[in-house]
């Protein structure tokens, strides 16, 4: 069996080639900014082979991942700004600098939370950043964000007491989101909805949920028991109407899934 090293190496060189005099028209003319919709499609793409726990489809999309990391590395390589071996070197250094309860004499850690806190510390003071939650990628899906950021509080001290506690601010924030339904403006209510979403977030996450999956399930939910009614509603249904039915799909759905 070849080694991870030989085939990377093989791999450096086709992406050479085909970046190359000679090499493919599509991929020579790639950026770095015209590859970012590429990468975001190869991760989702990799998390739902995940999910279905098929790792042949696993393995593929890993593979298609790791030659978007490649694709760059080889775009900053012809910019003379990086290559895949800096990259890796300072991956490396990364790991061992973050993880001194197993690279260097840090003693005592035992939990996983102690752990994260020592990589948020160490993150913190390497990047010279003013706060733990510097750096969150603007970019992320908004319901992933609002997870990322209220883990990253919780690690500097930013705690609920409990789930209790979250779910009080959840009435609170529907009760000021009702408030401004009522005629406060767009702007007003858009601000409550935005603060509801958060805390129902944070509920999420205390209940060791992640809300970005949720949502996502409530997505194929809907679409399940939509396609049960669609036909129906094209002949022009009531909203009482069309409640009745929505209730008969979920019935069915607790029957049959």
């Amino acid at each position: 069996m070849k080694t991870a090293g030989r085939e990377f190496d093989r791999l450096l060189g086709i992406m050479g080639v085909l970046r190359g005099k000679k090499g493919c028209p599509w991929d020579k003319k790639q950026t770095h900014k015209s590859l970012i919709p590429y990468l975001i499609e190869e991760a989702y793409e990799l998390i739902e082979a995940l999910k279905s726990g098929k790792d042949s489809e696993a393995e593929e999309e890993l593979g298609d991942l790791l030659l978007q990391a490649v694709f760059h590395a080889q775009v900053g390589k012809e910019r003379g700004k990086y290559n895949a071996a800096s990259v890796i070197k300072k991956l490396n250094s990364k790991l061992i600098s973050r993880h001194p309860h197993v690279f260097g004499t840090k003693k005592g850690v035992k939990t996983a939370a102690h752990v994260r806190e020592i990589w948020e510390k160490e993150k913190k003071s390497q990047k010279k950043r003013e706060s733990v939650i510097d750096g969150v990628p603007v970019s992320m899906p908004a319901l992933l964000r609002a997870r990322r950021l209220i883990s990253k509080a919780k690690s500097a001290g930013f705690k609920w007491k409990s789930k209790e506690s979250v779910m009080k601010k959840i009435r609170e924030e529907l009760a000021e989101t009702a408030a401004a339904a009522k005629g406060e403006g767009k702007k007003r209510l858009r601000e409550e909805l935005g603060d509801l979403l958060l805390v129902t977030a944070a509920y999420a996450y205390y209940s060791g949920i992640d809300p970005e999956d949720a949502l996502q399930a409530a997505n194929e939910k809907f679409i399940r028991r939509f396609k049960m009614i669609e036909k129906r509603l094209g002949r022009g249904v009531t909203e009482k109407e069309m409640l009745k039915m929505w209730g008969g799909t979920k019935k069915r759905g607790r029957r049959c899934c």
